[in-house]
């Protein structure tokens, strides 16, 4: 297998947690909202990955690594501060689906390194941010994987990443407070300060039960803290809003994230076809800082022209009330999902107090 890159891509060492630290500060001073980039998966499938094939893997080979470093071209292009490396599922759990799992150092080591290159080339003011998804495996005790494993697997994917010169770990669509610990702590075990967010994909919570209001407890007994945290992906723009503002309701003073879909996602043949617009994700940015997110940027099915008309919108939004579900819902398309039980009666309150 032959790695990416021409001769002078090299690993350029670690970063300090320290000037970590002072990177994502500097970022977020530079102004009230940073704009975080869209989807790989969408963009590798673009370019030509299949379904199924594990897109971690493109890192290491050419012309797939060029095609990588391009992308993150393209959103650093378009206006974005905050690059997630392409290694959502580059654990030794989800590769050794394919057969992979051998590849867990190289491949995030690697993937940092890309989007590293691009960073510096674009005059290194972005952050890379080392993308850590679910391990693929259901915790105990519902599951069977253990805590001291989770925290494992997280740690051997987080490490060469930092290695290969990412600023920050990003921990993103997760579902179980669990799972969050595992990765947050495999985190601190490295020493590398940490962003995490979870998916609300179900009535309002995650697929393990769990609501936003309850996410900023989740690491409370962590000895490292979250830089930030906040949802993404999900079932479309207006759901993940909606969760943003039981978030932003639950902490006021929260560094809060948004990562929304670009829409509805539509099967076209055999394509899968999102329902976002650029106009519409523009709408969506600008909902989310009135909703008091302080990170912004696109989840799956959001490409360039998504991104490049979020920044136009958010360098040129003055920050408003926060808004109701229902003018969320008349600006950018219905909810998807039916908020559970208990969460019914705050978000009528909260629609009725800010109408």
């Amino acid at each position: 297998m032959t790695e990416s890159g021409d001769e002078e891509l090299r690993a350029p060492g670690p970063v300090p947690a320290s000037e970590a630290r002072a990177r994502w500060t500097a970022a977020l001073a530079d102004g009230p909202v940073t704009l975080a980039d869209g989807a790989m998966g969408t963009m590798l499938f673009a370019a030509g990955l299949q379904f199924g094939d594990p897109p971690e893997m493109w890192n290491l080979a050419l012309p797939q690594g060029s095609i990588v470093r391009q992308i993150h071209r393209g959103y650093l292009d378009a206006g974005s501060r905050i690059i997630l490396t392409n290694t959502f599922g580059g654990n030794r759990l989800r590769l050794s689906l394919h057969g992979n799992e051998r590849h867990v150092g190289e491949v995030n080591r690697m993937a940092a390194v890309l989007a590293r290159a691009e960073v510096d080339a674009a005059g290194g003011h972005a952050l890379v941010a080392g993308d850590i998804g679910p391990s693929g495996s259901i915790m105990m005790p519902i599951g069977t994987l253990d805590f001291a494993e989770a925290v494992d697997v997280f740690a051997e994917q987080a490490a060469p990443g930092v290695a290969g010169g990412v600023d920050v770990i990003w921990i993103e669509t997760m579902s179980s407070a669990e799972e969050i610990q595992a990765a947050a702590s495999a985190a601190g075990k490295i020493g590398m300060p940490y962003v995490f967010t979870a998916s609300f994909d179900t009535a309002g919570r995650t697929m393990m039960g769990l609501p936003p209001s309850q996410l900023h407890g989740v690491t409370a007994d962590l000895l490292a803290k979250p830089l930030a945290i906040g949802a993404n992906c999900g079932v479309g723009a207006s759901d993940l809003l909606s969760s943003v503002l039981d978030l932003h309701a639950a902490d006021p003073a929260a560094v809060l994230v948004a990562k929304a879909n670009c829409g509805i996602p539509v099967i076209r043949g055999e394509k899968v076809v999102y329902s976002g617009t650029p106009e519409t994700m523009a709408k969506y940015a600008c909902l989310a800082i009135d909703a008091g997110a302080r990170i912004i940027g696109g989840c799956c099915g959001t490409d360039c022209d998504h991104l490049a008309a979020m920044r136009k919108a958010i360098d040129s939004h003055v920050r408003g009330d926060s808004p109701t579900i229902e003018a969320i819902e008349a600006a950018i398309g219905a909810m998807v999902n039916t908020p559970a039980a208990n969460d019914a009666a705050p978000r009528e309150r909260r629609g009725k107090r800010r109408a």
